[in-house]
């Protein structure tokens, strides 16, 4: 069961949803380690203490997150920072 489970609506074509969602996990390789590869839409990734997947769908998006047992402790400031990136680069649907 994920830890953090979070979906929104993208408001944008599933091509512009799919580049910048290939921007962000561009800079999470760059910044974090975090490693992944593309399945269709999906992105999986992984790296030491988390895993889980990035689903563009073709109104909204899907982040799925397991952490590991120290992460699990910052699970709250994880969360809040995700969504904050999130509100940043994909407008809300009105």
């Amino acid at each position: 069961m994920a830890d953090i489970d979070i979906r929104r609506e993208h408001g944008l074509t599933v091509q512009s949803a799919r580049e910048t969602a290939e921007r962000i996990a561009a800079d999470l390789e760059k910044r974090f380690g975090l490693r992944g590869e593309w399945q269709g839409n999906t992105f999986n990734f992984k790296r030491s203490g988390v895993n889980g997947f990035l689903t563009v769908g073709e109104q909204d998006l899907r982040l799925s997150l397991t952490l590991g047992l120290l992460l699990k402790a910052m699970r709250d400031p994880i969360e809040r920072a995700i969504v904050h990136k999130l509100d940043a680069v994909f407008p809300t649907r009105r």
